[in-house]
């Protein structure tokens, strides 16, 4: 097998394409041929030691994939060999093979493509966890989306439109707002060239969003948030500008807002049923069109150096996906 190998974590240019020996699965565990591997942000973080998890060195990013189960480990009863397979397990996913936790893996059904199922668990289910579950969103109520033509904004849309609500989608470019308009926002924002405040006002008639996404975070947080609309949620899903906001918490009290914080990854090991109960949810409106994730592009496992520049640059729309 072969696999983009961290030796250390001092950035994208570190990471080596290795030669290593086919691993052997353990008990709970399955082999893995990667068909395709999607990029997200927590994959930056990881190989420049900047991410809350910190493998053990050396280690292989690529924190979910999708492919085809080669081998079981003892005590896997739910997966059998030659069964597809989508799996975030963190690391590993940067390779030909990896070594799975069977309990990590999303059995797929026959109509689910591999690019798609490599695209698909970390974007859906942080956005449902965050918009049905943390927000209790309800028909009728606006959304905004910040960031909203990247993965999870791209997710966030198609949900928040599911449950029959209003959505606002707010990014960079004419380009990136056309793209959200196509998958279902109500409205945009290009956020480059227009005030979000006046342009929150103006499409909600002065009441503001009752719900905000914010995987962004930095100098639009504050913003966003003294538009918010009165008992509204804001909700913190992450920092992709690179900068933490510190938000006064006078607006909380001033708005009867809340601030919720979103960790999908700690929702999924303190609930595990309810997560499944989520993710079989999220399986059915893929199956019925509901939900669909937009691909930025794919390029071949050899050129993921160039995927994370262009991930850099800011010009994705969607996801990028690395394929076997």
């Amino acid at each position: 097998m072969h696999a983009w190998l961290c030796e250390n974590p001092t950035g994208v240019e570190a990471l080596n394409w290795t030669e290593l020996p086919t691993p052997v699965p353990k008990a709970g565990e399955v082999l893995v041929e990667i068909k395709a591997a999607s990029l997200n942000f927590p994959d930056l973080l990881i190989v420049q030691n900047k991410y809350q998890m910190k493998p053990a060195l050396p280690f292989v990013p690529g924190s979910e994939y999708a492919g085809v189960v080669q081998a079981v480990g003892e005590g896997v009863t739910q997966l059998k060999v030659g069964r597809h397979v989508a799996c975030l397990a963190g690391t590993g996913g940067f390779a030909t093979h990896t070594i799975a936790p069977a309990a990590l893996c999303m059995p797929l059904p026959s109509e689910f493509s591999f690019v798609d199922a490599a695209a698909f668990i970390m974007i859906y289910a942080t956005s449902h966890h965050a918009l049905l579950d943390r927000a209790q969103l309800k028909a009728g109520e606006t959304v905004l989306v910040l960031g909203a033509a990247g993965g999870v904004g791209t997710a966030a849309i198609q949900i928040a439109k599911a449950a029959g609500a209003k959505v606002i989608a707010a990014a960079s470019s004419d380009e990136k707002c056309a793209l959200c308009t196509s998958i279902g926002a109500d409205a945009t924002i290009n956020y480059s060239r227009e005030d979000l405040r006046d342009a929150l006002k103006r499409l909600t008639g002065g009441k503001g969003p009752d719900v905000i996404y914010d995987p962004v975070g930095g100098d639009l947080a504050e913003p966003a948030f003294r538009s918010i609309a009165w008992r509204g949620r804001y909700l913190v899903v992450g920092f992709a500008s690179g900068t933490i906001p510190a938000l006064p918490l006078n607006l909380s009290l001033l708005k009867g807002a809340s601030i919720v914080g979103v960790f999908w990854g700690g929702f999924a090991r303190q609930e595990p049923q309810a997560n499944a109960a989520m993710m079989k949810e999220l399986a059915s409106w893929y199956a019925q069109g509901k939900i669909k994730p937009v691909i930025d592009r794919t390029l071949p496992m050899a050129e993921l150096k160039a995927a994370y520049a262009r991930m850099g640059s800011r010009g994705v729309k969607g996801k990028l996906v690395m394929v076997n």
